[in-house]
């Protein structure tokens, strides 16, 4: 994974909860020094780690990860504050605003830009007090050059295609470009019954289909959303993309409901057998078998724009970690986040996670012995990780306000030269 380093500065917009909690903390006098009143009494610290990770980890393992870590270091216990992804943002959020955030955190690369600067620490700083040899890392997310986030494992997004479904359809194997794509998207609509071709998640509450669903059509074949750091959304590469989108939505061969759906709800249409081709995290590999034991899938490169030679982005995402600015216990944090990046505790986490590693000296045990993430691990290395959300500011808020705007492209309210224009100059005014 390539180092990223991003400028800017941008004050979260803090939402009502985190107000909320706020005030209910000045109320009761609540202490916010992240380890549960234990270490005022002379008692062990107590660190809390919030993140969105153990659901998706075989069960037990990220607790016996942290009572490894406990045996390891006696003097600092570790309790675990588990909540879906989304609901994770919202509570550190909250937290960040009432200074009570949880002294480890997981992070996503689209959050990073709002919280740097003022909720989470600077790591850079925390590594040369501590003596860390930054050169293990295989990335760094910064802002304006001191580390906010370090990615503990990454995930590719490559494209799921439902074994069965393809060979009903007639279509011999993945397909590689858009041409391939739309008629093998038509030829599975026209199977019959609820199955539809692809699957696209365009909720505006949890805007990430914009990242990870269309965006990425535009990153595979080699565009950038981006021109010198800035909004550059009216360009022919993200036209082409929108336009492409658009008509496969005018061809019906997309899941019905894609303009409220969430990422849960993709997952399950195709593990479901529902539809037969989707853009998803590796990270749902887990659910996706235990769910439906019988569904036979295969695992791809999105596909690119007809007659693409060049190296492909392949979108991807992380599991980040940081350390909240209010901890009262940031040495002890930092010890957590070294044990989460050791050469083994990587190894292990990202072979569960079915991601490839943070540690650069970690070896996902996959690589050898599962034939699907082994061609994950081939696309991987075949093209350039690309996420141009990594880092900007608000980027939540510019995935919906593209979302917003597509959708009406999407129900014929507007052209997609207007949908542009307006996102463009809606971008522009966060940067």
């Amino acid at each position: 994974m390539r180092s990223a380093a991003f400028g800017g500065q941008r004050v979260l917009a803090i939402l009502g909860a985190g107000i909320a909690v706020m005030l209910a903390a000045a109320c009761t006098g609540t202490a916010s020094d992240g380890a549960s009143g234990n270490a005022a009494a002379g008692a062990d610290v107590t660190l809390e780690f919030a993140q969105w990770w153990e659901p998706e980890l075989p069960p037990g393992l990220l607790r016996a990860l942290m009572d490894k870590f406990e045996a390891e270091n006696p003097t600092i216990k570790v309790e675990l504050r588990t909540a879906p992804f989304t609901s994770t943002r919202e509570l550190e959020v909250a937290g960040a605003a009432a200074g009570t955030m949880s002294d480890v955190v997981g992070l996503d690369g689209a959050w990073i830009s709002d919280f740097s600067h003022w909720a989470i620490a600077d790591l850079s700083a925390l590594m040369k007090d501590a003596g860390y040899d930054e050169s293990q890392l295989a990335s760094q997310i910064k802002i304006d050059g001191k580390t906010n986030m370090i990615p503990v494992v990454n995930f590719v997004y490559p494209l799921f295609t439902n074994d069965d479904l393809l060979k009903r359809a007639g279509v011999a194997k993945p397909p590689s470009d858009r041409t391939q794509f739309a008629a093998a998207a038509k030829a599975i609509s026209a199977l019959g019954g609820n199955t539809k071709g692809w699957v696209l998640p365009l909720s505006l509450e949890e805007a990430h289909g914009i990242q990870n669903d269309v965006m990425s059509w535009v990153w595979s074949s080699g565009g950038s959303m981006l021109k010198d750091g800035k909004p550059d959304l009216t360009n022919q590469a993200v036209k082409s993309a929108v336009e492409y989108i658009k008509g496969l939505y005018d061809d019906n061969v997309i899941a019905p409901g894609a303009l409220t759906m969430k990422e849960q709800d993709k997952v399950e249409d195709f593990t479901n057998g529902r539809v037969g081709m989707m853009i998803d995290s590796l990270a749902h590999i887990n659910l996706i078998r235990e769910n439906n034991k019988g569904l036979k899938f295969s695992i791809s490169a999105i596909p690119a724009a007809d007659g693409f030679t060049g190296e492909r982005g392949i979108p991807y995402a992380s599991w980040g970690v940081g350390i909240a600015e209010s901890s009262k216990h940031k040495a002890e944090a930092w010890k957590l986040v070294q044990f989460l990046m050791s050469e083994k505790t990587n190894s292990e986490l990202s072979s569960a996670a079915f991601a490839f590693p943070g540690n650069v000296k970690s070896v996902p045990d996959f690589v050898q012995s599962d034939k699907l993430l082994k061609a994950a691990f081939d696309i991987y290395h075949s093209g350039h990780p690309a996420n141009e959300f990594t880092g900007l500011p608000v980027a939540d808020q510019l995935m919906r306000q593209f979302d917003e705007q597509f959708q009406r492209v999407l129900t014929g309210d507007q052209s997609v030269d207007e949908m542009l224009a307006t996102t463009q100059a809606a971008w522009m005014n966060e940067f």
